[in-house]
């Protein structure tokens, strides 16, 4: 990238993390929240867990309603049928998490540790045959994502009732430092010099 071109790609940065600075505040208070929120979870994980599929399951029938009435909306179109099925479908599932949160979660659980299993074995052979720079961080990505994956399948369908709300409880709280660390770093920006 040429010195040219780069130069108004930071005065523009540094432009927009200076207007962000006045609301630092707001960033660490966010962030305090998530991590109060994910510990909270974490602390019952169980809980979270199916509050977890409940809302999985409530975006799902939203997201099939929208498509059902979007399906109708373009009635001359070829490929209605297939748009309103997809609608329906997606209705139904979002029925069935609501009305079985423990059955989606066994199925979502599932599901995570198939993705785990099967990511991390294409992190695996992809970093041993290619061999590009740092290809020890992808392998080492790899192995960890594959004996999560086979530890959470080993414990299904146990795992089901705390795997998730697990997931989504340190995910909140690596969130929550992240804002909290956004909003320090604002608010230690040095104040841009006045005209």
């Amino acid at each position: 990238m040429s010195k040219g071109f780069e130069r108004p790609l930071v005065a523009e940065l540094r432009h927009e993390l200076n207007a962000l600075r006045g609301n630092w505040f707001w960033f660490v208070m966010l962030g305090i929240a998530l991590v109060v929120l994910g510990a909270i979870a974490l602390g019952s994980v169980v809980i979270a867990s199916l509050a977890t599929a409940v809302a999985i399951g409530m975006l799902i029938f939203l997201g099939g309603v929208a498509e059902t009435l979007g399906a109708f909306w373009c009635r001359g179109w070829s490929g209605f049928f297939f748009h309103l099925l997809s609608g329906v479908l997606s209705i139904v599932i979002g029925v069935i998490f609501l009305r079985a949160p423990v059955g989606a979660l066994l199925a979502l659980t599932l599901l995570v540790a198939s993705f785990l299993m099967v990511g991390g074995i294409f992190k695996i052979v992809a970093a041993v045959s290619y061999r590009f720079a740092a290809w020890g961080w992808p392998l080492v990505s790899g192995i960890v994502d594959l004996i999560l994956g086979v530890l959470i399948w080993q414990e299904w369908p146990a795992s089901a009732l705390w795997v998730i709300g697990l997931f989504v409880g340190i995910n909140l709280v690596f969130r929550g430092f992240n804002w909290i660390g956004l909003g320090l770093s604002l608010r230690a920006l040095p104040r841009p010099a006045t005209p």
